[in-house]
């Protein structure tokens, strides 16, 4: 048997690592596509997490120079459940302008997009 060039030999050795390579990738494939999106709990879970509200939030009271603006919200947000109206009440005791509290606690997180429209665009 001749021996082959080593370029061929390293070609050879790629060809039966992609076989099962490629065996996996389209098992994974097939397996993804069984998968089915529970629209009800995801909206429940995202309708439950308040917390994503702390950046619009956080981003306004910067925009209006509230002092201590992260420090309030970590108080609020670390560690603990973030409920709607703990998120309420500290919106309305902010000193900012009332058209902006009214858009702050008319937001919830189903509703909140922040960037995603943006961020979708560039990809």
């Amino acid at each position: 048997m001749a021996a082959r060039p080593d370029g061929q030999h390293r070609a050879a050795q790629h060809g039966r690592r992609a076989g099962p390579c490629h065996a996996g990738l389209r098992a994974l494939l097939a397996g993804l596509n069984k998968l089915e999106i529970d629209e009800r709990t995801l909206a429940a879970d995202l309708d439950a997490a308040w917390e994503v509200l702390a950046e619009p939030i956080q981003t306004v009271m910067r925009r209006f120079g509230v002092a201590g603006a992260y420090e309030k919200l970590r108080e609020l947000t670390r560690g603990q459940a973030v409920t709607a109206q703990a998120l309420h009440d500290l919106i309305l005791s902010l000193e900012i302008p009332q058209a902006e509290k009214d858009r702050l606690l008319a937001l919830t997180p189903g509703s909140y997009l922040g960037l995603a429209a943006v961020l979708a665009r560039r990809v």
